[in-house]
C-alpha cells in the first residue's frame, strides 16, 4: 500500500496567496462589472528594463546559431559571466569576499529558501520571526521537522520571536538554543529593516550557539538608508554562520522570468550527529547539480545586463516608480488616521487594522466597499494578526486610485 507523507497533512488550510486569488475570483465572478485593484500579491507592474530585453533577444539569436549555440550551463550553477557580475556588484562593492563557486544561481529565491532546508538534519530547532513569510515554516512542516499546529497556529517544535510595534518590528535573538535562523531584511510583510547593530548581534549569537542564519536580502535594491546594509555579509563574521538568498523578480522584475542566486561561503559549517564539522557548501553543490539543471541562457543573460550601466540606471528608474508609491501609500494612509509601518527602505506597507478587525475581516471589507485586495497579516502568523499587508507593486495610476477608494470606505 502506498503511503502518504503525512506532514504534508498538518499544513494549515490552503497557502496565503492561492487563498486570496481564491477570494478575488469569486468577488469577480459575483460583481463582472466591478475593477479590482491588486495591492496584495507582490507581483511587478513595470516591464523589463530595455537593456535586458535587449540582451535577451541577442542571447536568443545566439542560441539559434551552432556556433554561439548554449546548452547546459557550468554545472548547474550558474554561467560564470553572471557569477562574476554578482561577485563584483553586489559584493565587493560592499567589501565582501564572495568566491565564484559561493554563488549558485537557481530560478527563485522562494525555491531556493524552502530547499535548503533539505540538507539539514530534522532535529534541528528552527526559529523564525512572526510575523513571517509562510514559505519558511509551510517547509518545515512539509519536511517533517515540527509538530502540529497549535493554539493560534503556530506549530509545535518551532521558536516564534515576535515582531512587534514594541521592538520596531526587529526580533531580538531568543534566550533558547536554537540551530536554523529564517532572517529577512528589508522584512517580508512589516517593511522593516536591521540596523549592522541589530545583526552583529545575530551574527554573535549564532557563533556562540553553532547555528545557521538564513539571510533572505530579496529586496535589498529598495534600501535607500546607507547605514542599512545590503548583505549580512557586510557584518564582520557572517559568512561562517549565514548563507544569503538573492532575487532579481523585485529588483528587475523577474517574476515571470525567473533568476536567483543563493551565497553559501566556504568555510561555513554544520555538524554530524558525532560533532564532526561538515562544509555545507559542497553539500548544496551535490544537492543543487542532483535536482536542478540551471536557469536558461537567454534567462542568465538578461540578469547579467542588469548589472551594466544601462542596466542599473533603468533599474533603478523601475525601483524609485515603486518607492514613489510607497510614499504616497504611507502618507495617504497616515493622513487617513491609519497607523502604518514600512515603506521606507522596503516596498512593503504594514497597515494596523483600524476599529479591533481582524486581518481577514478587513479584507472582506476593502475587497467588497472599496474593490482593493491587500493580504492580511493573519496570513504571515499569529503576531500579524491585526495588521495588513499593502504592496508598492502597481502603477501610480491605479495607487491613487485605491487610495481614493480608501479614503471613502475610512
Amino acid at each position: 500500500m502506498i503511503s502518504i507523507n503525512e506532514h504534508f497533512l498538518k499544513l494549515q488550510a490552503g497557502y496565503l496567496f492561492p487563498e486570496i486569488g481564491r477570494r478575488r475570483r469569486a468577488f469577480a465572478a459575483a460583481h463582472p462589472d466591478a475593477r479590482v485593484i491588486s495591492m496584495g500579491i507582490g507581483d511587478v507592474t513595470e516591464p523589463l528594463a530595455p537593456a535586458v530585453v535587449a540582451a535577451m533577444k541577442k542571447a536568443a539569436d545566439e542560441m539559434g546559431r551552432a556556433e554561439t549555440f548554449h546548452g547546459y550551463d557550468d554545472g548547474g550553477v550558474g554561467y560564470k559571466f553572471l557569477r562574476e557580475a554578482i561577485q563584483k556588484n553586489d559584493y565587493a562593492s560592499r567589501g565582501a569576499e564572495i568566491g565564484l563557486d559561493e554563488i549558485f544561481v537557481s530560478d527563485g529565491a522562494k525555491c531556493d529558501t524552502g530547499n535548503i532546508q533539505e540538507i539539514f538534519g530534522l532535529d534541528n530547532v528552527v526559529a523564525v520571526t512572526d510575523p513571517v513569510y509562510p514559505v519558511y515554516v509551510d517547509t518545515n512542516v512539509m519536511a517533517g521537522r515540527t509538530g502540529g499546529a497549535a493554539e493560534g497556529g503556530r506549530y509545535e517544535g518551532i521558536v516564534y520571536m515576535a515582531c512587534t510595534e514594541e521592538n520596531g518590528f526587529v526580533a531580538e535573538p531568543p534566550a533558547e538554543k536554537v540551530d536554523l535562523i529564517y532572517l529577512c531584511f528589508p522584512n517580508n510583510p512589516t517593511g522593516a529593516v536591521a540596523t549592522k547593530e541589530q545583526l552583529a548581534e545575530w551574527v554573535a549569537y549564532a557563533k556562540k550557539n553553532k547555528a545557521i542564519i538564513l539571510f533572505d536580502a530579496a529586496y535589498e535594491a529598495f534600501i535607500s538608508d546607507p547605514k542599512i546594509p545590503h548583505s549580512i555579509y557586510e557584518i564582520e563574521g557572517a559568512k561562517a554562520v549565514a548563507i544569503e538568498f538573492r532575487s532579481f523578480s523585485k529588483t528587475a522584475g523577474f517574476t515571470g522570468v525567473r533568476c536567483a542566486f543563493t551565497v553559501i561561503p566556504k568555510g561555513l559549517k554544520a555538524y554530524t550527529k558525532g560533532g564532526e564539522a561538515i562544509e555545507v557548501n559542497p553539500i548544496w553543490n551535490r544537492r543543487h547539480c542532483t535536482k536542478f539543471n540551471g536557469v536558461s541562457y537567454i534567462t542568465q543573460a538578461g540578469a547579467a545586463a542588469i548589472y551594466t550601466d544601462q542596466g542599473k540606471e533603468q533599474t533603478q528608474r523601475i525601483i524609485d516608480i515603486y518607492m514613489g508609491n510607497a510614499k504616497v501609500i504611507r502618507e495617504t494612509l497616515d493622513k487617513l488616521g491609519y497607523t502604518v509601518y514600512g515603506g521606507v527602505n522596503a516596498p512593503y506597507i504594514w497597515l494596523k487594522v483600524p476599529n479591533g478587525m481582524g486581518s481577514w475581516e478587513f479584507f472582506d471589507l476593502l475587497l467588497n466597499k472599496a474593490h482593493v485586495v491587500g493580504t492580511p497579516g493573519a496570513g504571515f502568523g499569529a503576531a500579524g494578526e491585526g495588521y495588513f499587508r499593502l504592496t508598492a507593486f502597481g502603477t501610480p495610476d491605479n495607487v491613487a486610485e485605491a487610495l481614493e477608494r480608501f479614503a471613502k470606505i475610512k
